[in-house]
């Protein structure tokens, strides 16, 4: 059978990319990924890719890459995602976020073989909001250097689509969580370290500790933050529908299920779905917190037909704590 699309993967070792490439392959299209594996994992990689280990901001080696492959799009995942380190060492963020970025669009602008990118951006680009849910054209007012970073190449990626260079969208996505199960083999997330709600609070399960919920004096339902969580197998969907998508010049989607749980909710639903008690104490809030992100989704769903299988908090925490005890 013939492949449908030649695909670079930058990050596809990666959490998001790994099970974006394992979908991308069941659907028959042929995935190349390149991953410095500074964060992500080779055992990662789903069979079938083919992987070459090296970095976005080399750009002697995206030239060789470009010469080999007649790609049809390019899936940019490859970045750095701790907004705390972010606010420690903004140049890290800044080099690899934006500038070996550029790179990759210099390349795709120089073979002229492949003009389409699907870039991997974040609901941290509009900082604070105003009003909830968030559209598509709220105001981008990030509020640390990952933000920005993600903001700042958006901003490339538009110039470059309106001057004709390329063909872009910007994929914004909300709390990523859960795992993608198959018979033989399992991809969740497995960040080091980890900072994700999720995980954590399963992680405290396999080692008895006492878990910390940060604030309760929110104005929220319980007093908790609410986020809006997305089920990893639906964020790789919404790259195959975009990828698939004809589009002329820039587009922006918010990725989320378009409800939001807030932390409490989270922290029960994990309780019922291990059956386990997991002790628990209140900590102080953590700065930069805000009380409620939550997206709308209309726009991807009416554009692209998306249409999130799996995003219910108890299917998410379900397949994530599956994910869990299978890597022990």
């Amino acid at each position: 059978m013939k492949k449908k699309n030649c695909v670079l993967v930058t990050g596809g070792a990666g959490y998001i990319g790994s099970v974006t490439t394992k979908l991308l392959l069941e659907d028959n299209n042929r995935v190349i990924v390149i991953d410095n594996l500074s964060s992500g994992q080779k055992k990662a990689i789903p069979n079938g890719a083919q992987f070459i280990k090296g970095d976005v901001g080399d750009k002697k080696l995206l030239a060789k890459i470009f010469n080999k492959y007649n790609f049809d799009c390019v899936i940019h995942f490859a970045a750095l995602i701790r907004i705390e380190e972010s606010t420690q060492n903004p140049k890290k963020y800044f080099d690899n976020n934006v500038l070996a970025g550029f790179n990759l669009l210099q390349t795709m602008i120089e073979h002229k073989k492949c003009k389409k990118i699907i870039y991997s951006s974040s609901a941290a680009v509009y900082g604070v909001p105003t009003k909830i849910p968030i559209t598509e054209d709220f105001l981008m007012q990030p509020i640390n250097p990952y933000g920005q970073t993600k903001k700042l190449f958006e901003i490339i990626l538009q110039q470059y689509a309106d001057a004709g260079l390329i063909n872009a969208i910007a994929l914004r996505y909300f709390n990523v969580a859960g795992a993608y199960l198959t018979k033989n083999r399992a991809w969740g997330e497995n960040h080091q370290p980890e900072s994700h709600l999720i995980p954590l609070i399963l992680q405290s399960v396999n080692s008895k500790r006492t878990f910390t919920i940060y604030g309760n004096d929110y104005p929220t339902r319980d007093g908790t933050c609410i986020r809006d969580y997305i089920h990893v197998y639906d964020l790789a969907q919404a790259h195959i529908l975009a990828m698939q998508k004809h589009i002329q010049g820039y587009v922006v989607y918010n990725v989320g299920a378009g409800k939001g749980y807030s932390n409490y909710e989270v922290f029960q639903t994990t309780q019922k779905v291990t059956s386990m008690k997991i002790p628990f104490v209140i900590g102080n809030r953590r700065a930069g917190d805000c009380s409620i992100l939550t997206a709308s989704n209309k726009k991807i769903k009416s554009a692209l037909n998306f249409n999130p299988v799996k995003s219910d908090l108890f299917t998410i925490i379900k397949d994530a704590w599956q994910y869990e005890k299978l890597r022990g």
